[in-house]
């Protein structure tokens, strides 16, 4: 979809419509001074034209006719002042018009009237006062040319009550043509603006239907599809076909609409995408008789619902675990003592079995309480080296670990941007899990970090020499509660990956090499 941009409205700081119009005046004054021409020469006698002054007409007819041309070239090789050519033109048009008329017997030879046409189209191009400035100099012409009458041949008292009426009548056309142009002008004026309103609404309406989720397509009564976004190309596999049909985007699709229009109550249908079901939902678009179409990947909605769902059951989760962790606690304590007191060694097992799976019923809230806190993430930016020696130090005085068995490769350039609790708590489950599969020997876990200065990111290894990840199981040892280990929670690495999509990053499996093989890509220090 897209939109058409709106034409320049001015030139030379006029609306091109008034220049449009000075374009058709000078072809009424071309035309009409071909036409004295032409019947003073072939048809001398025809219509009393130069009936007194044959040659004064002649002359006057073809300088009009000369300056009529220069006109009509000067407008369309010269830009001049739009004033002060209408004002040329126009003085130059009542001049010739008043000699042609002087020369046919004055005000009885009815060419009057032709001044009265000059006037009202200078009115209807014209601005302003011009108008009436270009009536009072036709009724100065014209009484001029009366003057000049009465002083040569004579003239009564009615020649001069005519010309009056005829002045009255120029400066009425003036008039009215003025306010007609005036309202011609505010109406237009306002065409303009709600042209530009319209061409800016829909070009907002093109950006929202081009960057809309869902396939869109807006069909007409013959099948012919008159836009569509590229959603719905991506929804139905199709690439803009050549064929602007219904059918030629979507068989199904098109039997649908079909149904539709046979029955006006069937507006949504399923068909299959190219990857998915989709929803097809009709509507009209008013009374051209146009039908949009909305196409909805269904996998969407079930996953929307499903995070919906998910966002719920993880409110409920943690505020069953919270209150939890106060029994468990005391359950907790209540083993300890026991273990404390002098008692058979059966009791000191059972009360073993007590707080070992209280311990891992503590991790387990735990866990599931650290799932609602994953977007306080506060990034900051970390130096990696210093941070992972610091790190491996607690964790070996805190595990007890022979610090030999990490290998860590850190480049001292290397800064990720990242929450450092967040941090610290998903290496720390990725180095218990290399810690517990590895083989145990020196080296046996791998560290190395490396830096993407094209591309702005940081990448943090974690790699273990153990027997790796089953094939079978890589694609699910992300999902909540998955676990091979038997006093794991299931919750370690998915808390790592959702604190990792917290702070902007990403945290995968790689492969298994030969042990499994983790890395996390997050943002670098610009």
């Amino acid at each position: 979809m897209k939109p058409g941009r709106a034409e320049q409205p001015y030139t030379a700081g006029r609306p091109v419509s008034v220049w449009t119009s000075l374009h058709y005046f000078n072809i009424y004054r071309l035309v009409v001074a071909s036409m004295f021409v032409l019947a003073i020469l072939f048809w001398p006698s025809a219509g009393g034209f130069g009936s007194q002054n044959p040659p004064l007409f002649l002359s006057a007819g073809l300088a009009y006719w000369l300056l009529a041309v220069f006109f009509y070239v000067a407008l369309k090789r010269l830009r001049l002042d739009f004033d002060a050519l209408l004002i040329m033109q126009v003085s130059v048009d009542i001049l010739a018009i008043t000699l042609l008329m002087y020369a046919s017997g004055g005000e009885k030879s009815g060419m009057a009237v032709m001044l009265l046409v000059v006037l009202a189209s200078a009115g209807l191009v014209g601005q302003g006062r011009l108008a009436l400035f270009f009536a009072a100099l036709a009724t100065i012409a014209v009484f001029a040319e009366q003057g000049m009458r009465a002083l040569t041949a004579g003239a009564n008292l009615t020649n001069w009550v005519q010309v009056g009426f005829i002045c009255i009548g120029f400066f009425a056309t003036a008039i009215s043509a003025r306010l007609l142009a005036r309202r011609i002008i505010a109406n237009e004026n306002l065409a303009r603006r709600r042209g530009i309103d319209l061409a800016n609404q829909l070009l907002v309406s093109e950006r929202v239907i081009r960057d809309m989720q869902d396939g869109v397509l807006v069909v007409d009564a013959d099948e012919k599809v008159r836009q569509w976004n590229p959603q719905a190309e991506a929804l139905l596999g199709v690439h803009a076909p050549t064929k602007l049909e219904l059918a030629a985007f979507s068989t199904t699709l098109a039997a649908q609409y079909r149904a539709f229009k046979a029955n006006l109550k069937a507006r949504m249908a399923l068909l299959p995408g190219s990857d998915a079901q989709l929803r097809a939902r009709f509507v009209h678009a008013g009374e051209s008789g146009d039908v949009l179409i909305y196409l909805e990947d269904m996998s969407r909605i079930e996953q929307q619902a499903q995070q919906i769902k998910l966002a719920a059951l993880g409110r409920l989760t943690a505020s069953i675990a919270h209150e939890i962790r106060n029994p468990l606690s005391a359950i907790s304590h209540a083993a300890e003592f026991l273990r404390e007191e002098r008692r058979p060694e059966d009791d000191v097992r059972l009360s073993r079995i007590i707080n070992d799976n209280a311990q891992r019923l503590e991790r387990l809230v735990r866990d599931v309480l650290e799932l609602g806190r994953r977007d306080r993430a506060d990034p900051e930016p970390v130096q990696l080296a210093g941070f992972l020696e610091g790190l491996l130090n607690e964790l070996t005085t805190y595990e007890r670990i022979d610090p030999a068995l990490f290998d860590l490769k850190a480049d001292t350039n290397a800064t990720l941007l990242f929450d450092r609790a967040h941090l610290r708590q998903v290496l720390w489950n990725l180095l218990q899990n290399a810690r517990r599969y590895c083989s145990g020997g020196p080296g046996a876990v791998k560290m190395e970090t490396r830096v993407l200065p094209a591309l702005g990111r940081v990448e943090l290894h974690v790699i273990d020499d153990g027997a790796g990840i089953d094939e079978a199981e890589c694609g699910k040892i992300f999902e909540p509660f998955f676990t091979t280990y038997s006093k794991g929670t299931g919750l370690g690495l998915y808390i790592a990956r959702e604190l990792c999509e917290a702070n902007d990053a990403l945290l995968e499996w790689v492969n298994n090499a030969p042990g499994a093989h983790f890395r996390i890509i997050g943002r670098s220090q610009s």
